[in-house]
Protein backbone atom coordinates (compact mmCIF):
# COMPACT_ATOMS: atom_id res chain seq x y z
CA UNK A 1 0.00 0.00 0.00
CA UNK A 2 2.89 2.55 0.86
CA UNK A 3 3.77 2.55 -3.01
CA UNK A 4 1.51 4.69 -3.86
CA UNK A 5 2.07 7.16 -1.58
CA UNK A 6 5.77 7.42 -3.53
CA UNK A 7 5.33 10.35 -5.63
CA UNK A 8 8.10 12.27 -3.28
CA UNK A 9 11.68 11.89 -3.18
CA UNK A 10 12.21 8.59 -0.76
CA UNK A 11 15.78 7.77 0.35
CA UNK A 12 16.30 4.20 0.64
CA UNK A 13 18.75 2.27 2.48
CA UNK A 14 21.04 2.26 -0.54
CA UNK A 15 21.02 6.18 -1.02
CA UNK A 16 22.04 6.64 2.64
CA UNK A 17 24.73 4.31 2.96
CA UNK A 18 27.44 6.76 2.56
CA UNK A 19 25.94 8.99 5.15
CA UNK A 20 25.35 5.73 7.70
CA UNK A 21 29.03 6.55 9.08
CA UNK A 22 27.61 10.23 10.42
CA UNK A 23 24.82 8.88 12.05
CA UNK A 24 24.70 9.60 15.96
CA UNK A 25 25.84 7.11 18.23
CA UNK A 26 24.89 7.45 22.21
CA UNK A 27 27.12 6.66 24.94
CA UNK A 28 24.81 3.63 26.42
CA UNK A 29 24.99 3.57 30.21
CA UNK A 30 25.06 -0.78 31.43
CA UNK A 31 21.73 -1.03 32.23
CA UNK A 32 20.72 -0.78 28.42
CA UNK A 33 18.19 -2.81 27.78
CA UNK A 34 17.88 -3.60 24.10
CA UNK A 35 18.46 -7.31 23.04
CA UNK A 36 21.95 -7.64 21.44
CA UNK A 37 22.58 -8.44 17.86
CA UNK A 38 19.00 -7.74 17.21
CA UNK A 39 17.51 -5.60 14.57
CA UNK A 40 14.84 -2.66 16.28
CA UNK A 41 12.52 -1.18 13.97
CA UNK A 42 10.76 2.31 14.46
CA UNK A 43 9.42 4.58 12.50
CA UNK A 44 8.74 8.23 13.12
CA UNK A 45 5.39 9.83 11.87
CA UNK A 46 5.22 13.44 11.84
CA UNK A 47 3.57 17.10 11.43
CA UNK A 48 3.59 20.49 12.19
CA UNK A 49 1.87 23.80 12.41
CA UNK A 50 -1.33 22.65 12.48
CA UNK A 51 -2.84 26.03 12.67
CA UNK A 52 -6.78 24.67 13.08
CA UNK A 53 -7.38 22.94 10.04
CA UNK A 54 -9.21 20.11 11.25
CA UNK A 55 -11.24 19.77 8.27
CA UNK A 56 -10.32 19.69 4.71
CA UNK A 57 -10.35 22.82 2.45
CA UNK A 58 -12.88 23.71 -0.05
CA UNK A 59 -10.66 22.05 -2.20
CA UNK A 60 -10.60 18.94 -0.56
CA UNK A 61 -7.24 18.93 0.27
CA UNK A 62 -5.86 17.93 3.68
CA UNK A 63 -7.41 16.98 6.91
CA UNK A 64 -7.72 15.05 9.80
CA UNK A 65 -9.87 12.47 8.54
CA UNK A 66 -7.78 11.53 5.51
CA UNK A 67 -4.70 11.63 7.96
CA UNK A 68 -6.32 9.12 9.87
CA UNK A 69 -6.43 6.80 7.44
CA UNK A 70 -2.76 7.51 6.28
CA UNK A 71 -1.59 6.97 9.30
CA UNK A 72 -3.74 4.10 10.22
CA UNK A 73 -1.86 2.09 6.74
CA UNK A 74 1.24 3.10 8.19
CA UNK A 75 0.85 1.96 11.33
CA UNK A 76 -0.45 -1.43 10.14
CA UNK A 77 2.45 -1.66 7.66
CA UNK A 78 4.96 -1.26 10.29
CA UNK A 79 3.71 -3.36 13.07
CA UNK A 80 2.91 -6.05 10.03
CA UNK A 81 6.99 -5.94 9.99
CA UNK A 82 7.94 -6.21 13.94
CA UNK A 83 8.35 -2.57 13.98
CA UNK A 84 7.07 0.35 16.32
CA UNK A 85 5.39 3.47 15.35
CA UNK A 86 6.04 7.22 16.88
CA UNK A 87 3.37 10.17 16.22
CA UNK A 88 4.50 13.55 17.20
CA UNK A 89 3.67 16.97 16.58
CA UNK A 90 6.03 20.43 15.84
CA UNK A 91 3.72 22.36 17.90
CA UNK A 92 1.24 25.59 16.85
CA UNK A 93 -2.37 23.29 17.32
CA UNK A 94 -3.98 26.61 17.46
CA UNK A 95 -5.12 29.46 15.54
CA UNK A 96 -5.71 29.89 11.64
CA UNK A 97 -9.26 28.74 10.70
CA UNK A 98 -12.07 30.19 12.41
CA UNK A 99 -14.25 26.95 12.70
CA UNK A 100 -11.52 25.77 15.03
CA UNK A 101 -10.61 29.32 16.82
CA UNK A 102 -14.11 29.97 17.69
CA UNK A 103 -14.47 26.31 19.40
CA UNK A 104 -10.69 26.65 21.59
CA UNK A 105 -9.24 23.93 19.11
CA UNK A 106 -11.31 21.33 20.77
CA UNK A 107 -11.93 19.44 17.60
CA UNK A 108 -8.15 19.26 16.87
CA UNK A 109 -7.12 18.28 20.05
CA UNK A 110 -10.07 15.69 20.40
CA UNK A 111 -9.04 14.77 16.68
CA UNK A 112 -5.39 14.69 17.74
CA UNK A 113 -6.31 11.90 20.10
CA UNK A 114 -8.19 9.37 18.27
CA UNK A 115 -4.80 9.66 16.08
CA UNK A 116 -2.54 8.57 18.38
CA UNK A 117 -0.11 11.32 18.72
CA UNK A 118 2.41 10.14 21.45
CA UNK A 119 3.68 13.94 22.11
CA UNK A 120 3.85 17.53 20.96
CA UNK A 121 6.12 20.39 21.23
CA UNK A 122 4.43 23.90 22.86
CA UNK A 123 4.21 26.16 19.96
CA UNK A 124 4.13 30.09 20.16
CA UNK A 125 0.56 30.22 19.49
CA UNK A 126 -0.46 27.66 21.77
CA UNK A 127 -0.18 31.23 23.78
CA UNK A 128 -2.26 33.17 21.61
CA UNK A 129 -5.43 32.28 24.15
CA UNK A 130 -5.31 33.11 27.58
CA UNK A 131 -3.57 30.69 30.09
CA UNK A 132 -6.95 29.02 30.99
CA UNK A 133 -7.79 27.92 27.69
CA UNK A 134 -3.93 26.72 27.02
CA UNK A 135 -4.72 24.09 30.48
CA UNK A 136 -8.03 23.24 29.35
CA UNK A 137 -6.31 22.00 25.90
CA UNK A 138 -3.65 19.78 28.05
CA UNK A 139 -6.04 18.42 29.99
CA UNK A 140 -8.11 17.39 26.98
CA UNK A 141 -4.97 15.83 25.40
CA UNK A 142 -4.17 12.23 25.78
CA UNK A 143 -0.43 12.95 24.89
CA UNK A 144 2.22 15.14 26.71
CA UNK A 145 2.72 18.82 25.70
CA UNK A 146 6.17 19.05 25.71
CA UNK A 147 8.49 22.31 26.26
CA UNK A 148 12.01 21.91 28.49
CA UNK A 149 13.31 25.86 27.92
CA UNK A 150 9.35 27.03 29.11
CA UNK A 151 9.61 27.90 33.06
CA UNK A 152 7.60 29.15 35.08
CA UNK A 153 9.41 32.28 37.33
CA UNK A 154 7.69 31.42 40.58
CA UNK A 155 8.69 28.40 41.05
CA UNK A 156 11.79 28.03 38.52
CA UNK A 157 10.59 24.95 37.31
CA UNK A 158 9.13 24.22 33.99
CA UNK A 159 5.48 24.84 32.60
CA UNK A 160 5.53 22.19 30.80
CA UNK A 161 7.14 18.38 30.56
CA UNK A 162 10.48 18.72 29.86
CA UNK A 163 10.48 15.51 27.81
CA UNK A 164 8.52 11.87 27.85
CA UNK A 165 9.73 8.21 27.56
CA UNK A 166 9.57 5.08 25.67
CA UNK A 167 10.10 1.66 25.95
CA UNK A 168 9.50 -1.06 22.89
CA UNK A 169 10.16 -3.97 23.86
CA UNK A 170 13.85 -3.15 25.54
CA UNK A 171 14.41 0.24 22.97
CA UNK A 172 14.32 3.19 25.38
CA UNK A 173 13.33 6.34 23.59
CA UNK A 174 13.48 9.89 25.12
CA UNK A 175 11.47 12.71 23.37
CA UNK A 176 12.05 16.38 24.64
CA UNK A 177 10.47 19.23 23.45
CA UNK A 178 11.94 22.77 22.95
CA UNK A 179 10.19 26.31 22.33
CA UNK A 180 11.69 29.09 20.06
CA UNK A 181 12.32 32.17 22.14
CA UNK A 182 10.80 34.32 19.79
CA UNK A 183 7.21 33.50 21.57
CA UNK A 184 6.98 36.50 24.15
CA UNK A 185 7.46 39.25 20.97
CA UNK A 186 5.26 36.67 18.94
CA UNK A 187 1.94 36.66 21.19
CA UNK A 188 -0.03 38.34 23.50
CA UNK A 189 2.35 39.70 26.60
CA UNK A 190 -0.26 38.48 28.71
CA UNK A 191 -0.19 34.90 27.73
CA UNK A 192 3.28 34.67 28.78
CA UNK A 193 3.37 36.83 31.70
CA UNK A 194 5.58 35.47 34.40
CA UNK A 195 7.22 32.96 32.04
CA UNK A 196 10.92 32.58 31.43
CA UNK A 197 11.98 31.14 27.60
CA UNK A 198 15.37 29.99 28.35
CA UNK A 199 17.84 29.27 25.43
CA UNK A 200 17.10 25.53 24.05
CA UNK A 201 20.61 25.16 23.78
CA UNK A 202 21.73 25.79 27.11
CA UNK A 203 18.91 23.81 28.15
CA UNK A 204 19.53 20.71 26.45
CA UNK A 205 23.40 20.64 26.82
CA UNK A 206 21.76 19.72 30.86
CA UNK A 207 19.41 17.48 29.65
CA UNK A 208 20.78 15.46 26.75
CA UNK A 209 23.45 13.77 29.18
CA UNK A 210 20.95 12.92 31.76
CA UNK A 211 18.72 11.21 28.85
CA UNK A 212 21.38 9.61 27.61
CA UNK A 213 21.54 7.51 30.75
CA UNK A 214 17.64 6.76 30.42
CA UNK A 215 17.36 6.04 26.42
CA UNK A 216 18.81 4.82 23.60
CA UNK A 217 17.27 7.27 21.15
CA UNK A 218 17.13 10.91 21.58
CA UNK A 219 14.81 12.86 19.95
CA UNK A 220 13.62 16.45 19.88
CA UNK A 221 10.23 17.65 19.07
CA UNK A 222 11.02 21.18 18.89
CA UNK A 223 9.35 24.78 17.71
CA UNK A 224 11.75 26.99 16.72
CA UNK A 225 12.20 26.80 12.89
CA UNK A 226 14.80 25.01 10.83
CA UNK A 227 17.26 27.98 8.90
CA UNK A 228 19.30 26.86 6.49
CA UNK A 229 23.16 26.65 7.38
CA UNK A 230 22.09 28.17 10.46
CA UNK A 231 21.51 31.42 8.94
CA UNK A 232 18.26 32.27 11.13
CA UNK A 233 18.34 36.50 10.32
CA UNK A 234 16.30 38.08 12.47
CA UNK A 235 14.33 35.43 14.49
CA UNK A 236 15.47 33.10 17.22
CA UNK A 237 18.36 30.55 16.56
CA UNK A 238 16.59 27.36 15.38
CA UNK A 239 17.03 23.63 14.49
CA UNK A 240 20.06 23.60 12.88
CA UNK A 241 21.98 25.79 15.70
CA UNK A 242 20.44 23.50 18.64
CA UNK A 243 21.92 20.53 16.68
CA UNK A 244 25.59 21.91 15.91
CA UNK A 245 25.52 22.95 19.37
CA UNK A 246 24.25 19.77 22.06
CA UNK A 247 25.75 15.94 20.98
CA UNK A 248 23.65 13.29 21.32
CA UNK A 249 20.58 14.24 19.59
CA UNK A 250 19.62 11.53 16.99
CA UNK A 251 16.33 13.36 15.53
CA UNK A 252 15.05 16.70 15.85
CA UNK A 253 11.15 17.13 14.60
CA UNK A 254 10.41 20.44 13.54
CA UNK A 255 8.28 22.91 13.35
CA UNK A 256 7.70 26.79 13.21
CA UNK A 257 9.38 28.00 10.02
CA UNK A 258 6.60 26.02 8.17
CA UNK A 259 9.10 24.40 5.68
CA UNK A 260 8.69 21.56 3.76
CA UNK A 261 11.96 19.46 4.26
CA UNK A 262 11.87 16.65 1.87
CA UNK A 263 15.25 15.49 2.56
CA UNK A 264 16.44 15.34 6.04
CA UNK A 265 19.32 17.79 7.13
CA UNK A 266 22.14 16.30 8.61
CA UNK A 267 23.57 18.38 11.26
CA UNK A 268 26.75 17.11 13.59
CA UNK A 269 25.00 13.49 13.38
CA UNK A 270 21.39 14.70 14.32
CA UNK A 271 18.33 14.82 11.28
CA UNK A 272 16.61 17.28 11.29
CA UNK A 273 12.74 17.14 9.25
CA UNK A 274 9.90 19.45 8.81
CA UNK A 275 6.29 18.61 7.10
CA UNK A 276 5.37 21.75 5.98
CA UNK A 277 2.32 22.92 7.69
CA UNK A 278 -1.41 22.18 8.34
CA UNK A 279 -1.37 18.46 7.64
CA UNK A 280 -0.23 18.72 4.12
CA UNK A 281 2.12 16.19 4.73
CA UNK A 282 2.92 13.40 6.90
CA UNK A 283 6.67 12.95 8.01
CA UNK A 284 7.60 9.18 7.69
CA UNK A 285 11.33 8.68 8.73
CA UNK A 286 11.80 4.46 8.99
CA UNK A 287 15.17 3.72 11.12
CA UNK A 288 16.99 0.13 12.22
CA UNK A 289 18.37 0.45 16.00
CA UNK A 290 21.07 -2.26 16.68
CA UNK A 291 23.65 -2.50 19.40
CA UNK A 292 24.06 0.81 19.81
CA UNK A 293 23.46 2.44 16.62
CA UNK A 294 20.81 3.97 14.84
CA UNK A 295 20.15 4.46 11.01
CA UNK A 296 17.94 6.05 9.05
CA UNK A 297 17.00 3.43 6.51
CA UNK A 298 14.16 5.71 4.38
CA UNK A 299 12.69 8.94 5.06
CA UNK A 300 9.86 10.64 3.03
CA UNK A 301 6.92 13.50 2.89
CA UNK A 302 3.73 11.23 2.25
CA UNK A 303 1.02 14.49 0.72
CA UNK A 304 -2.71 14.16 2.00
CA UNK A 305 -4.77 14.61 -0.95
CA UNK A 306 -3.23 17.49 -2.37
CA UNK A 307 -4.57 19.55 -5.36
CA UNK A 308 -3.84 17.31 -8.19
CA UNK A 309 -3.62 13.69 -6.40
CA UNK A 310 -4.27 10.70 -9.06
CA UNK A 311 -4.95 8.52 -6.17
CA UNK A 312 -7.13 10.62 -3.48
CA UNK A 313 -6.84 8.92 0.43
CA UNK A 314 -10.28 8.14 1.60
CA UNK A 315 -11.52 10.05 4.80
CA UNK A 316 -11.69 7.62 8.05
CA UNK A 317 -15.62 7.22 8.91
CA UNK A 318 -14.88 7.00 13.01
CA UNK A 319 -12.61 10.74 12.70
CA UNK A 320 -15.26 12.00 10.18
CA UNK A 321 -17.66 10.96 13.22
CA UNK A 322 -16.18 12.74 15.68
CA UNK A 323 -15.19 16.09 13.59
CA UNK A 324 -18.24 16.86 12.25
CA UNK A 325 -20.60 18.39 14.76
CA UNK A 326 -17.95 20.65 14.91
CA UNK A 327 -17.55 21.56 11.41
CA UNK A 328 -20.96 22.07 11.39
CA UNK A 329 -21.62 24.14 14.46
CA UNK A 330 -18.24 26.35 13.18
CA UNK A 331 -19.86 26.88 10.00
CA UNK A 332 -23.19 28.29 10.80
CA UNK A 333 -20.67 31.17 12.70
CA UNK A 334 -18.50 31.97 9.96
CA UNK A 335 -20.60 31.38 6.57
CA UNK A 336 -22.47 34.91 6.26
CA UNK A 337 -21.57 36.99 3.55
CA UNK A 338 -20.28 40.69 4.63
CA UNK A 339 -18.68 41.58 1.00
CA UNK A 340 -17.04 41.43 -2.20
CA UNK A 341 -13.72 42.35 -3.79
CA UNK A 342 -12.98 42.19 -7.30
CA UNK A 343 -9.09 41.14 -6.84
CA UNK A 344 -7.66 39.60 -4.26
CA UNK A 345 -6.05 40.92 -1.19
CA UNK A 346 -2.51 39.94 -0.91
CA UNK A 347 -2.09 38.46 2.89
CA UNK A 348 -0.05 35.34 2.36
CA UNK A 349 3.15 35.25 4.85
CA UNK A 350 5.60 35.50 2.09
CA UNK A 351 3.85 38.79 1.04
CA UNK A 352 2.83 40.39 4.32
CA UNK A 353 6.43 40.24 5.90
CA UNK A 354 8.12 41.33 3.11
CA UNK A 355 6.36 44.62 1.83
CA UNK A 356 3.43 46.59 1.96
CA UNK A 357 0.47 45.45 0.81
CA UNK A 358 -3.42 45.76 -0.20
CA UNK A 359 -4.55 44.19 2.38
CA UNK A 360 -2.32 45.70 5.25
CA UNK A 361 -3.37 49.51 3.76
CA UNK A 362 -6.99 48.64 3.72
CA UNK A 363 -6.60 47.62 7.51
CA UNK A 364 -5.09 50.10 8.11
CA UNK A 365 -7.61 51.87 6.83
CA UNK A 366 -9.94 50.46 8.65
CA UNK A 367 -8.56 51.10 11.91
CA UNK A 368 -8.37 55.08 11.32
CA UNK A 369 -12.15 54.75 9.86
CA UNK A 370 -13.28 53.25 13.16
CA UNK A 371 -11.20 54.80 15.66
CA UNK A 372 -10.92 58.37 13.93
CA UNK A 373 -7.67 58.42 14.17
CA UNK A 374 -4.60 60.46 11.92
CA UNK A 375 -3.27 57.40 10.99
CA UNK A 376 -2.59 54.04 11.47
CA UNK A 377 -0.15 51.07 11.59
CA UNK A 378 -0.26 47.32 11.47
CA UNK A 379 2.13 44.62 11.71
CA UNK A 380 2.51 41.49 9.16
CA UNK A 381 2.66 39.26 11.36
CA UNK A 382 -1.24 39.82 12.47
CA UNK A 383 -2.24 39.32 8.80
CA UNK A 384 -2.42 35.55 7.99
CA UNK A 385 -4.41 34.87 4.98
CA UNK A 386 -5.53 36.57 1.54
CA UNK A 387 -9.01 37.10 0.73
CA UNK A 388 -9.71 35.94 -3.11
CA UNK A 389 -11.73 38.03 -5.63
CA UNK A 390 -14.90 37.83 -5.41
CA UNK A 391 -17.46 37.19 -1.96
CA UNK A 392 -15.95 37.94 1.42
CA UNK A 393 -17.89 35.62 4.34
CA UNK A 394 -17.11 36.25 8.07
CA UNK A 395 -14.92 32.92 7.79
CA UNK A 396 -12.49 34.76 5.29
CA UNK A 397 -12.41 38.24 7.78
CA UNK A 398 -11.41 35.83 10.67
CA UNK A 399 -9.13 33.89 9.21
CA UNK A 400 -7.18 36.81 8.34
CA UNK A 401 -7.39 38.23 11.80
CA UNK A 402 -7.84 35.19 13.85
CA UNK A 403 -5.55 36.21 17.40
CA UNK A 404 -9.05 38.13 18.68
CA UNK A 405 -6.63 41.64 19.53
CA UNK A 406 -8.63 44.83 20.14
CA UNK A 407 -8.18 47.83 18.78
CA UNK A 408 -6.47 50.83 20.38
CA UNK A 409 -5.07 54.34 20.09
CA UNK A 410 -2.72 56.66 21.44
CA UNK A 411 -2.17 60.24 21.76
CA UNK A 412 1.46 61.34 20.82
CA UNK A 413 3.71 64.74 19.81
CA UNK A 414 4.73 64.96 16.36
CA UNK A 415 8.04 64.22 18.01
CA UNK A 416 7.00 61.60 19.45
CA UNK A 417 5.50 60.20 16.73
CA UNK A 418 9.11 60.72 15.01
CA UNK A 419 10.96 58.23 17.56
CA UNK A 420 7.94 55.68 17.24
CA UNK A 421 8.39 55.22 13.79
CA UNK A 422 12.13 55.10 14.22
CA UNK A 423 11.79 51.67 15.52
CA UNK A 424 9.00 50.42 13.58
CA UNK A 425 8.64 51.95 10.39
CA UNK A 426 12.23 50.37 10.10
CA UNK A 427 11.64 47.05 11.75
CA UNK A 428 13.61 44.21 8.96
CA UNK A 429 11.47 42.15 6.46
CA UNK A 430 11.29 38.68 6.80
CA UNK A 431 9.27 39.05 10.69
CA UNK A 432 6.70 39.58 11.98
CA UNK A 433 7.32 43.02 12.94
CA UNK A 434 7.37 44.46 9.76
CA UNK A 435 5.02 47.22 9.08
CA UNK A 436 1.78 48.29 6.92
CA UNK A 437 0.63 51.96 7.34
CA UNK A 438 -2.79 53.91 6.36
CA UNK A 439 -2.48 58.10 6.30
CA UNK A 440 0.82 58.59 6.49
CA UNK A 441 4.05 59.12 4.81
CA UNK A 442 7.37 59.13 4.93
CA UNK A 443 11.21 57.97 3.28
CA UNK A 444 12.44 55.36 4.96
CA UNK A 445 16.15 54.85 5.10
CA UNK A 446 18.24 51.85 7.50
CA UNK A 447 17.32 52.81 11.09
CA UNK A 448 15.92 56.52 10.07
CA UNK A 449 12.76 57.86 8.70
CA UNK A 450 12.64 61.61 6.97
CA UNK A 451 9.69 63.67 5.22
CA UNK A 452 7.13 62.06 7.59
CA UNK A 453 3.77 63.45 6.15
CA UNK A 454 0.25 62.85 8.15
CA UNK A 455 -2.77 63.53 6.38
CA UNK A 456 -0.74 65.26 3.81
CA UNK A 457 0.93 67.71 5.19
CA UNK A 458 4.58 68.00 7.33
CA UNK A 459 4.07 66.51 10.25
CA UNK A 460 4.53 69.32 13.37
CA UNK A 461 6.75 67.95 16.13
CA UNK A 462 4.66 70.42 18.53
CA UNK A 463 1.25 68.77 17.45
CA UNK A 464 -0.61 66.15 18.80
CA UNK A 465 -1.89 63.11 16.96
CA UNK A 466 -3.72 59.92 17.41
CA UNK A 467 -2.81 56.51 16.01
CA UNK A 468 -4.88 53.70 15.56
CA UNK A 469 -3.01 49.92 16.75
CA UNK A 470 -3.74 46.53 17.43
CA UNK A 471 -3.55 46.24 21.40
CA UNK A 472 -1.45 43.13 21.11
CA UNK A 473 1.51 45.90 19.08
CA UNK A 474 0.53 48.09 21.79
CA UNK A 475 1.61 46.24 24.46
CA UNK A 476 4.96 45.60 23.22
CA UNK A 477 4.10 42.68 20.45
CA UNK A 478 6.74 42.10 18.18
CA UNK A 479 9.17 44.22 20.09
CA UNK A 480 7.02 47.48 19.20
CA UNK A 481 7.60 49.69 21.82
CA UNK A 482 5.24 49.82 24.80
CA UNK A 483 2.34 52.36 24.34
CA UNK A 484 -0.58 50.43 26.92
CA UNK A 485 0.59 52.44 29.62
CA UNK A 486 1.06 55.62 28.28
CA UNK A 487 -1.93 58.61 29.15
CA UNK A 488 -2.85 58.99 26.10
CA UNK A 489 -3.49 55.07 25.43
CA UNK A 490 -7.25 53.58 25.09
CA UNK A 491 -8.53 50.99 24.22
CA UNK A 492 -11.46 50.90 22.13
CA UNK A 493 -12.83 47.10 22.89
CA UNK A 494 -13.50 46.71 19.35
CA UNK A 495 -12.16 43.34 18.12
CA UNK A 496 -9.74 43.40 15.27
CA UNK A 497 -12.06 41.24 12.52
CA UNK A 498 -15.30 42.95 13.68
CA UNK A 499 -13.95 46.06 12.79
CA UNK A 500 -12.63 44.57 9.54
CA UNK A 501 -15.99 42.81 8.84
CA UNK A 502 -18.04 46.34 9.10
CA UNK A 503 -15.75 47.95 7.29
CA UNK A 504 -16.23 45.79 4.53
CA UNK A 505 -19.89 45.71 4.86
CA UNK A 506 -19.38 49.74 4.62
CA UNK A 507 -17.58 49.77 1.64
CA UNK A 508 -18.13 46.66 -0.60
CA UNK A 509 -17.87 46.30 -3.29
CA UNK A 510 -14.27 46.67 -2.81
CA UNK A 511 -11.91 47.44 -5.39
CA UNK A 512 -8.28 46.58 -4.43
CA UNK A 513 -7.06 49.66 -6.70
CA UNK A 514 -7.75 51.87 -3.49
CA UNK A 515 -5.63 50.43 -1.19
CA UNK A 516 -2.90 50.51 -3.56
CA UNK A 517 0.10 50.77 -0.98
CA UNK A 518 1.52 54.42 -1.47
CA UNK A 519 3.68 57.40 0.02
CA UNK A 520 5.81 54.91 2.23
CA UNK A 521 8.99 54.60 0.29
CA UNK A 522 11.59 52.48 1.60
CA UNK A 523 15.42 52.68 0.24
Amino acid sequence: MRSMHRGLKLFTATALALSVSACSFLQHQPEATYEKDKTYKLTVLHTNDHHGRFWQDRKGRWGMSARMTLVKQIRSEVEAEGGNVLLLSGGDINTGVPESDLQDAVPDFKGMNMLGYDAMAVGNHEFDNPRTILKMQEELANFPFLSANIINEKTGKPLFNPYTTFNFNGLRIAVMGMTTTDTPKQTSPESVAGLEFKSPVEVASKLVPELEKKADVIIATTHMGHYQNGDYGVNAPGDVTLARSVDGIDLIVGGHSQDPLFEPDLQNGTYIVQAHEWGKYVGRADFEFKNGSLKLVSYELVPVNPKNAKIKIPQDPDMLALLTPYQEKGAKLVEAKVGSVDERLMGERKEVRFQPTNLGTLLSKAFMEKSGADFATMNGGGIRASIDGGEITYKDVLTVLPFGNTLSTVEMTGSEVIDYLGVVATKPANSGAFAHFAGIEMIIDDHNVSDVKIGGEAINYEKTYKMAILSFSASGGDKYPKLNDKPGYVDTGFMDADVLREFVEQNSPLSVSKFAPKGVVRK
